[in-house]
């Protein structure tokens, strides 16, 4: 998987970058109602310009990509110094609020993550097959605190095995996040010429109490 992820990028196959903000970051994350300097944790991040969307409104960002490429045309995107360092296996790259850890993010730990106070997860699960989900909502489990509030975008599309990104259907997202997240189902897109469609969703990380 992440060999063909990386080949993806170094051939520019990554029709899944979108050049704008996502529309429904912009609509929902403001009604997460999350306090304004909360670190927010982008898995699997690439490129996205809405790390700068969210940046730009009072959200510091946590961003984890497999990809060197994608970290480095993100920086290259704007003008602004660039601060490098290494920690825990991770090579990190600081420009303004923006933090890009290069490594594997399943390898990220929480002591690492004791800032992150929300997450944001647009591309994340969809890039990742069956196996590697259930996985991934547990490991983001771990590393969020109780009460940490999260906007997922997922898609579903007609050759559900190909991929990625897969298809995930709402039945598999309520089953690999409901242990450990309150799920609140937002939208659902209508179905492109291509038959895929987006479904959007609001997490909430459940306490020991929940």
């Amino acid at each position: 998987m992440s060999l063909e992820w990386m080949t993806r990028w170094r051939e520019g196959r990554i029709g899944f970058h979108l050049n704008d903000v996502h529309p429904a970051l912009e609509r929902y994350w403001p009604q997460l109602e999350v306090p304004p300097e909360t670190k927010v944790l982008v898995p699997l991040c690439g490129k996205s310009l809405d790390m700068r969307w969210l940046a730009q409104h009072g959200y510091p960002v946590l961003g984890i990509e497999l990809v060197p490429e994608a970290i480095e045309q993100f920086l290259a995107q704007r003008q602004g110094e660039v601060s490098r360092y290494r920690q825990a296996g991770f090579d990190i790259s600081r420009q303004s609020s923006i933090e890009l850890w290069c490594g594997d993010f399943f390898h990220l730990h929480i002591q690492q993550a004791a800032e992150i106070g929300a997450f944001y997860d647009r591309a994340s699960l969809i890039a990742l097959p069956p196996a590697g989900r259930q996985r991934y909502a547990f490991h983001l489990a771990q590393l969020v605190p109780p009460g940490a509030k999260g906007l997922l975008i997922s898609l579903t599309h007609e050759k559900s095995s190909a991929g990625p990104p897969f298809s995930v259907p709402a039945q598999e997202i309520q089953e690999v996040f409901s242990p450990n997240f309150r799920l609140t189902h937002l939208e659902d897109s209508a179905s492109d010429a291509m038959g895929r469609a987006e479904s959007v969703w609001a997490l909430e990380r459940r306490g020991p109490r929940d």
